[in-house]
């Protein structure tokens, strides 16, 4: 299925989350309503679903294509919707591939398989064949997901190219690399190729910094909360407006030093509490092994809200 809406690699584009009942089913009704509260901020350039931000460790082949067909229905028309492929094996990602272009998304973001841990930097070919498979199975253009070394899960920068050059359909990566000296790298090598691939940051607990390097854009869980800061953020720097852009920022800030402190694997649950308190959700519950946040860790939640702009001190 020809895909509604083009995507272009740039611009500001949040992950979304997903809502579950309180016996863990998939809440449809909350999650749409997440979904158009973020599709209504007004500068968005895509949405992601069946990301990390939708608990995607969690969720069967069935709920991440229901998910995405009724995520079309709802905005699709409006903004291109890129579709997580998460999968250990290969064969199984581009079963997820297959689907999420049958079903009409506009781009995929690849993650890297979790079997590559343990040394799979040693062996590209493996990278590049994982891509090239995903690639014979689908024409909508390709996100890398670029991790961090410490994850055992990163690609070498020559491996990446070697993924450009062999692949034409990987148009950007998402850079999670976590480490400013070589995200500039990836700019300013990636961004001027002769076929540039676009770098899409998601250092979200240093937004502004990585901004400030020229990134094409941003692919942000955080964008399922404050998409329209991180919008605001963005065309502040496009514009060369740094006095707006630390306004903005000195938003950002409280909830970027809530949301992504240890254990970093709460983020996204952060989050999920955030939309609850805002009154854009019913319910924060997440999956197991997730476990809902303690009172303490929440009424800090909701100090970093009144301190972001987002409720008063007295509430929503």
């Amino acid at each position: 299925m020809t895909a509604l809406v083009k995507f272009v690699a740039r611009g500001v584009i949040p992950a979304t989350l997903i809502a579950f009942d309180r016996d863990y089913a998939v809440d449809h009704k909350n999650s749409l309503k997440h979904l158009r509260d973020v599709a209504a901020t007004v500068g968005l350039s895509a949405i992601t679903v069946n990301g990390h931000a939708s608990e995607i460790h969690a969720c069967s082949s069935a709920e991440q294509q229901e998910l995405l067909a009724l995520s079309l229905a709802e905005v699709g028309d409006r903004l291109p919707l890129v579709n997580g492929v998460y999968a250990d094996g290969s064969h199984a990602a581009v079963e997820i591939s297959r689907m999420a272009d049958a079903e009409g998304a506009s781009a995929l973001l690849v993650f890297p398989p979790n079997s590559m841990s343990m040394g799979g930097q040693l062996r590209p070919e493996m990278a590049l064949r994982h891509f090239q498979m995903i690639a014979e199975a689908t024409d909508l253009p390709l996100i890398l997901f670029q991790y961090p070394q410490a994850t055992g899960l990163s690609y070498p920068f020559a491996t990446m190219e070697a993924i450009f050059d062999a692949v034409p359909s990987v148009v950007a990566i998402k850079d999670w690399c976590n480490d400013p000296m070589l995200h500039e790298k990836h700019i300013r090598n990636f961004q001027l190729r002769q076929r540039p691939v676009n770098v899409l940051t998601t250092h979200s607990s240093w937004l502004m910094a990585s901004l400030s390097m020229g990134p094409a854009g941003l692919l942000s869980g955080a964008g399922s909360v404050i998409a329209d800061l991180q919008v605001a953020l963005f065309e502040a720097i496009e514009a060369n407006d740094l006095q707006t852009a630390r306004q903005v920022n000195d938003r950002i800030y409280p909830l970027a030093q809530a949301f992504y402190r240890a254990p970093f694997l709460d983020m996204h649950n952060r989050m999920k509490v955030c939309l609850e308190l805002l009154g854009r959700i019913d319910r924060a519950v997440v999956r197991p092994p997730l476990m809902p946040l303690s009172s303490a860790e929440i009424d800090e939640l909701k100090t970093a809200l009144v301190a972001s702009g987002l409720i008063t001190g007295s509430g929503r």
